[in-house]
């Protein structure tokens, strides 16, 4: 029974060797290899202007970004996947955030359902018919954004991200860079 700790160190040295580079990520050096953001472009960087798009919504009614930045201060697209988490989050948000900021557009993205019936039905289920719920039907939409789940995007009224790939967490830089916009 004393060589069972060891055997079990080595195999999982080996799967971890075994993964190109995965050791490098052990130890981390902090350093943010993304590409530089060349201000202007169209991107889903922080500071670039956000790709636009048009999705349904649950109700099958389309919205296309650069129409909700027509109307609106800024738009919030919440990345959601109906887990206890996403639930949490997006509750908060609902009570805390939204009734604080009424300018803003918010959107839960539902990047997992895949079809509208079926984000309609989780959506019911899970409680949030107050809240618009768009529907990508394919990854390609999350990859443009380069979201996951609890990614919050806030894309300005002149379409600029001025803020991308943060996990919702308690809403405090949500609600302070809102706060912040013109």
């Amino acid at each position: 029974m004393s060589f069972v700790r060891p055997l079990l160190a080595a195999v999982l040295l080996l799967l971890l060797a075994g993964c190109d580079n995965m050791l490098d990520d052990l130890d981390p050096s902090g350093e943010d290899k993304r590409p530089d953001v060349v201000l202007g472009s169209v991107g889903p960087q922080v500071g670039q202007i956000a790709p636009d798009f048009t999705l349904d919504d649950t109700l099958y009614t389309p919205h296309t970004l650069s129409t909700e930045l027509g109307s609106a201060r800024a738009v919030v697209l919440y990345f959601n996947m109906w887990c206890p988490i996403c639930d949490t989050h997006a509750n908060h948000m609902r009570q805390y955030i939204v009734p604080d900021f009424p300018n803003v557009q918010f959107f839960l993205v539902d990047y997992v359902s895949g079809s509208v019936p079926f984000s309609r039905s989780n959506q019911v289920a899970s409680g949030y018919t107050d809240f618009t719920v768009l529907v990508p039907t394919s990854d390609s939409f999350t990859k443009l954004y380069q979201a996951t789940m609890g990614t919050t995007v806030v894309i300005d009224a002149n379409g600029q991200v001025v803020r991308m790939n943060e996990d919702y967490l308690d809403g405090n830089k949500l609600r302070a860079t809102l706060g912040a916009l013109p």
